[in-house]
């Protein structure tokens, strides 16, 4: 626990993050006394910046990249990349152990980190000499938003974490243990329930706050939160009131829910809020991160032809074309030459696609373009997701006509205009898990639907696509005729034959973490 000990007594202020909105607009400050500060509301404000940076941090490797590399696991991405070492994603994306340092490692101390700023903002707000009680009230929910964020994302990805709520000192803190899973996510509850209090809603912002953290973002994320926990009436009201008070709407197009032309849109309840000011270097880098070699990317995280056969078998050819893009295909939405008969060049990646939704049209890109100064901002929740989650709890709870009327407002969507599904019970559950990972694909939720769905031979869904008899490793290695992933096994397509049931539905605790914590962290089973 010393990694976990030694973030929580580091009060360093860093206050770097920046946005395209004006309240995270911020210049870089150096190092501030914990005992002198928070004298004021712009320190206060100052501070709350410095914790919204840690949703993703301001360079691709502390949670962006292991984004990626958990979303590796599931059947809808590869490693991708062919050409360089693939030591920090295999232990992740085909099962072996991830618990060396590594991405899993940055991950977890980067969250604890943000966790730390959040605390700083509530305890020293709540105490500040600051006279607009308003203001303290919104600037602690938004941190408690802020720290619930965190400790779900842990929380999906280990299981049970240590909870610090404080700023604690060294010996205050060594030999804490984990929380089970229950009370983490009760902590999480709390914070959010706390938030959704005291925060507006969207349309009470002023437009120099848009990207903060809202009313309708903390009412997402609490039945989210709901829902990986199975509490289907919970789930189903807290979101049936976000769908009820028409904050938030569907944009007619697909093809503009990933544009920078539409960052912060009426889709969107949650997103990282990202700067093309060349100065701050707080602009995203997944679009290098996860794009083609043969355009100055990086290739990680590229999609599978079995996700791509999901869409042809739905015959959802709009969603297809603006989520991957296929060597030698067009890019829709770019017209520059570069992007016309676009390579992505099959020996270098493993299935000669990548990620549309991640991708910048040429003329939009910052320049220098692989650097950290792209302003795609990133969508973390946005309303199709709360309709379909809202499918999902009311079809749980045998309420089809509510399920339906949500799922297929998804499908209806103006330009996909899929036909009405009218299917109830079993099938409609079903209907709804495929347009989940349809509707949501690539953006970082396939791996946590198919760990928490049950199938109906009582195992998580997980179990039924990996191991290896499941269904994705099958159709790699006997029924794909793709012939790019089929050339290219400079990664293997035996990726998932390794994962085990009783071991793979978390990720482990970082081996670090485990060997500093003097025996007090206990790692996940069978790792």
């Amino acid at each position: 626990m010393r990694n976990v000990i030694k973030i929580f007594i580091c009060c360093t202020f860093l206050y770097s993050f920046s946005s395209c909105s004006d309240f995270l607009e911020r210049p870089v400050l150096g190092q501030e006394n914990i005992d002198t500060y928070f004298q004021t509301e712009k320190e206060c404000l100052k501070q709350l910046a410095g914790a919204y940076q840690g949703v993703f941090w301001d360079d691709w490797w502390q949670v962006a990249a292991p984004s990626v590399g958990f979303e590796m696991a599931s059947d809808d991405l590869w490693m991708g990349n062919t050409t360089q070492s693939q030591s920090d994603w295999i232990r992740m994306a085909h099962y072996g152990n991830p618990s060396q340092d590594g991405p899993i490692s940055n991950y977890w101390q980067y969250r604890y980190k943000a966790i730390l700023r959040c605390n700083i903002v509530i305890s020293k707000v709540s105490a500040a000499p600051i006279t607009n009680e308003d203001l303290r009230k919104r600037i602690i929910a938004e941190a408690k938003f802020l720290r619930a964020f965190n400790y779900f994302e842990l929380v999906k990805n280990f299981g049970g974490v240590p909870i610090v709520l404080e700023m604690k000192l060294p010996s205050e803190v060594q030999g804490i243990t984990r929380s089970s899973i229950q009370d983490t996510y009760k902590q999480i509850e709390q914070d959010l329930q706390d938030a959704i209090a005291g925060l507006p809603l969207r349309s009470e912002y002023p437009s120099a706050d848009l990207g903060r953290a809202t009313k309708g973002a903390a009412m997402g994320y609490l039945g989210k939160a709901y829902l990986y926990q199975e509490k289907y009436n919970e789930a189903a009201q807290i979101l049936g009131e976000i769908i009820q008070s028409n904050e938030y709407d569907l944009l007619p197009n697909f093809g503009d829910v990933w544009s920078i032309s539409h960052n912060n849109s009426i889709e969107s309840l949650f997103e990282v809020q990202y700067s093309s000011t060349i100065s701050y270097n707080l602009g995203g880098r997944l679009p290098v991160f996860t794009g083609s070699r043969n355009d100055a990317g990086w290739s990680w995280g590229l999609p599978t032809s079995n996700l791509e056969k999901a869409f042809i078998d739905a015959g959802d050819t709009e969603r297809l074309k603006w989520t991957i893009v296929k060597n030698g295909d067009d890019v829709p939405g770019d017209d520059a030459p570069e992007a016309q008969d676009y390579v992505i060049a099959p020996g270098d990646h493993k299935s000669g696609r990548i990620n549309r939704k991640f991708y910048i049209p040429h003329s939009l890109r910052a320049k220098p373009y692989d650097a950290n100064h792209n302003n795609l901002n990133h969508r973390l929740l946005r309303f199709a997701d709360v309709l379909l989650m809202y499918a999902e709890a009311t079809n749980a709870l045998g309420r089809d006509g509510d399920a339906r009327q949500a799922l297929n407002r998804v499908r209806g969507r103006a330009s996909v205009n899929l036909p009405a599904i009218t299917s109830s019970g079993t099938a409609l559950r079903d209907a709804i898990r495929r347009e989940r990972r349809l509707e949501l694909a690539l953006e970082f939720q396939r791996l946590y639907d198919i760990r928490r769905w049950k199938d109906d031979n009582g195992k998580r869904a997980i179990a039924n696509i990996m191991g290896p008899n499941g269904s994705f490793v099958k159709y790699n290695l006997q029924e794909s005729t793709d012939e790019y992933e089929r050339a290219n096994q400079r990664e293997s397509s035996d990726k998932g034959s390794t994962f085990q049931e009783n071991r793979d539905l978390l990720f482990p605790i970082p081996n670090t973490e485990v060997q500093l914590s003097g025996g007090s962290i206990v790692q996940n089973p069978n790792f």
